[in-house]
């Protein structure tokens, strides 16, 4: 049996991507793509990879109208503008799977120091389910809102939760220093993404005061055991845009108290012990060939995420590498995933694809 499908603001990157792979998708039919631009036209007019792929048009938005056409909405609009979309899909009786940011902070007063506004909705705070598969597939199965996880977060959140459920780390000293391709500045265009000025450049974007800093620590909280150090959470994030069209690569520096006794296997087993049956998370420590840690290269185009480490006793150190596509694994490859969670069918289902090499 398939389930009627729409794609809410469908002409940007993670729109575009959401679009291809539901296309495939055996359990999908997709019937509601919509534009406010781009009313009337084909689909691939905007991605022309789709050309013959698809006879989709661009449709105008309304939830009376998604209503009539689905059963499952994307939403994949600016943030700040889906929390006055959602209340009315909810109460139109659809489920909605958001990749903006609205839904996935808790706290509203987070959001409005992070998104410099005040929430309009916050009620529906509590009732969404952060959208990261491998921590809330149990919640995720029921939800009838899903806020898809940050691709930052998401990329920080893999390689630390570990850690910090089997009470490895110090929490209040974690570095995660992430840099990212340019399809994550997202498909409008603007000085800082024009091509002569992001090539061949490392640059520093957002050193501190990083708004996916609130997720990783809100969803990082739920890793510790002892409840009273809830609070002792503190992650310094920064952020660099690279010369590379797709992924992140999170390197993430964590301390461990002298009185641990931590060697490469007890790292092993604690990774295992939290993602031995997960089917997209991958451990990356080789000892001999070309990429021997986690490289976003392996990843791109694929729902992946490849998780590495090194010890450095010298310093009670460890380094932590997290690679993920910004636009699948970190945005519409687990938005797709919980679907299928949400449905109760496979959750590997039209994700299973390797990434490209060379």
């Amino acid at each position: 049996m398939e389930i009627d499908v729409g794609v809410i603001g469908a002409t940007g990157f993670t729109g575009g991507e959401i679009v291809r792979l539901l296309h495939f998708h055996p359990k999908v039919n997709l019937t509601y793509v919509t534009s406010r631009k781009l009313m009337g036209k084909y689909v691939s007019s905007r991605n022309p990879n789709l050309r013959t792929i698809t006879n989709l048009k661009y449709e105008s938005y309304s939830v009376e109208k998604a209503k009539e056409k689905c059963d499952y909405l994307f939403l994949c609009v600016p943030h700040t503008v889906s929390q006055d979309m959602v209340p009315p899909m909810l109460e139109a009786g659809l489920k909605v799977i958001d990749l903006s940011a609205d839904y996935r902070l808790k706290d509203k007063e987070l959001y409005k120091y992070y998104y410099k506004k005040e929430h309009t909705s916050p009620e529906f705070l509590e009732r969404s389910v952060y959208g990261l598969p491998e921590i809330h597939r149990s919640e995720i199965k029921s939800a009838d809102l899903v806020a898809v996880a940050g691709c930052h977060a998401a990329s920080a959140i893999y390689a630390l939760f570990p850690l910090i459920k089997e009470d490895l780390i110090l929490l209040d000293k974690i570095i995660v220093d992430s840099k990212t391709g340019s399809s994550g500045s997202g498909a409008e265009v603007s000085e800082s993404s024009h091509h002569p000025i992001r090539a061949n450049s490392i640059r520093p974007y957002k050193m501190t005061n990083h708004r996916h800093t609130a997720e990783i620590e809100q969803e990082l909280a739920i890793a510790i055991r002892d409840k009273n150090k809830k609070n002792l959470i503190n992650v310094g994030f920064s952020a660099h845009a690279v010369n590379i069209l797709r992924g992140i690569l999170s390197t993430c520096h964590v301390f461990y108290d002298k009185s641990n006794k931590i060697d490469e296997k007890v790292l092993f087993k604690c990774y295992r012990s939290v993602y031995k049956d997960e089917p997209f998370v991958r451990m990356i420590k080789q000892a001999s060939g070309i990429f021997r840690l986690p490289d976003p290269k392996i990843i791109a185009g694929t729902n992946y995420v490849d998780i590495g480490f090194e010890l450095d006793p010298h310093s009670n150190r460890i380094v932590v590498l997290s690679t993920l596509d910004n636009i699948i694994k970190g945005a519409v490859g687990n938005a797709i995933q919980c679907l299928n969670i949400m449905i109760n069918i496979d959750e590997k289902t039209g994700l299973e694809f390797p990434g490209f090499f060379p």
